[in-house]
């Protein structure tokens, strides 16, 4: 096993052990939203990519689930490829502060950052909430695994959180500096009557439902940055529904449940999991 290229994580990962769970999902638009609190990087993309475009945001969406697959599943050089990609695309990008008129590159380190942490935070909380079995200290390690996805985009691993205490920390550093600018509205406002292709219309049914479950599962500042209820109840109402989310796709056999991807992730783990306990054995 030590021959394969694993990428960044692999076996022993707790990266591999929670990315592959289907109530992630709920994480990855939760991420959507917390990063459009940050004004320029809601800016930012909303001045140069097709997000705000129904017919073509579907394409872009893909584009991003596809590439968090790569980084997560991906050999190095598979994760080079797109990372080099993005960062390219990156590089030629400008946004407009529509506060002061500033001209800002995309790619400002401070933006990246927070996208990042937006996907780091979103993740780590509906997989703990769902009831994904993760320590304390599986917690932190998954948030310092995640520095290494940070590099992919161009940030500096060592200028990320590394810890759940360090995430709360920058949270509460950002919090005086961001808000909910009238593009971020109106991506929340969108969530609940989505404009899908026809061959996804079951997926607008079922928007409000879900779009009305990841905005519970935001922070209560968050959700009180969009002008919505931060109550606890909500928290609560999130927690139960993620954890019934959970329990009713482990119902589901695994070959179904996960992706090729995870259940190749899975297979590895338990490999990776009895060398290590057949050295514990030995030892």
């Amino acid at each position: 096993m030590d021959d394969v290229d694993y990428g960044l994580f692999g076996p022993g990962s707790v990266t591999w052990r929670v990315m592959g769970e289907p109530v992630l999902f709920v994480g990855g638009i939760r991420a959507l939203l917390l990063q459009a609190l940050h004004p320029r990087s809601m800016w930012g993309t909303a001045q140069n990519s097709e997000l705000m475009d129904p017919r073509a945001a579907w394409a872009r969406l893909g584009r991003t689930v596809e590439f968090v697959r790569v980084r997560t599943y991906g050999t190095h050089e598979e994760v080079e490829r797109v990372g080099r990609r993005v960062r390219r695309l990156h590089s030629r990008l400008t946004g407009l502060d529509m506060r002061t008129g500033e001209v800002f590159p995309v790619d400002d380190p401070e933006n990246l950052l927070w996208v990042h942490m937006g996907e780091v935070d979103s993740y780590l909380d509906v997989a703990r909430r769902a009831g994904v079995p993760l320590s304390r200290r599986d917690a932190d390690r998954f948030v310092d695994e995640q520095r290494r996805a940070a590099a992919v985009v161009g940030l500096d691993p060592a200028d990320v959180p590394a810890s759940v205490a360090e995430m709360k920390d920058y949270y509460a550093a950002m919090r005086p500096h961001i808000f909910a600018c009238k593009e971020a509205r109106q991506g929340l406002v969108r969530m609940f009557n989505p404009a899908v292709p026809r061959q996804l219309m079951p997926l607008k049914l079922a928007a409000p439902a879900l779009a009305t479950l990841v905005v519970a599962t935001l922070p209560r500042w968050a959700r009180r940055m969009y002008g919505l209820p931060g109550l606890p109840t909500s928290d609560l109402a999130a927690t139960l529904t993620l954890k019934g989310l959970y329990r009713t796709t482990h119902v589901v056999p695994a070959q179904w449940r996960y992706s090729p991807d995870a259940q190749r992730a899975r297979r590895l783990t338990r490999e990776y999991e009895s060398a290590q306990d057949g050295w514990a054995i030995a030892s």
